[in-house]
């Protein structure tokens, strides 16, 4: 793996939340100055690609990444853009049995509001 793989991949695994392709851009080069917003967005395609990572794609805003690249969904706080993981771990079986067919990947982010921004309201 290359230096800037790892970099981003440590930066991924030691966020507490989905970050998006510029602020990755923005913490590796705090850590490596010299690292251009293409080779961020290269290597997370190509890490997304081998399913190092996981690429969350958010309608009108910018995709999110993570690196809990195992099988998982999102709750999406439509108030303040919060993403959050959620593990469904029967869903696939339950679509397979109503599709009676094979299921090979999905993406699911669920839209409600985080209990923070329910509480405003």
């Amino acid at each position: 793996m290359t230096r800037q793989r790892e970099l981003i991949l440590g930066i991924l695994s030691q966020s507490d939340r989905h970050l998006t392709a510029d602020e990755i851009f923005f913490l590796a080069k705090l850590k490596m100055p010299t690292i251009a917003m293409a080779t961020v967005y290269n290597n997370l395609n190509a890490m997304n690609e081998a399913g190092v990572i996981h690429r969350i794609r958010v309608d009108g805003g910018a995709d999110r990444f993570s690196a809990v690249s195992e099988p998982h969904d999102h709750l999406l706080c439509d108030e303040c853009g919060k993403l959050t993981d959620i593990r469904l771990p029967k869903l696939k079986v339950e679509l397979e049995k109503q599709i009676h067919s094979p299921v090979d990947s999905y993406d699911l982010v669920i839209h409600t509001l985080c209990p923070a921004c329910r509480r405003k309201k």
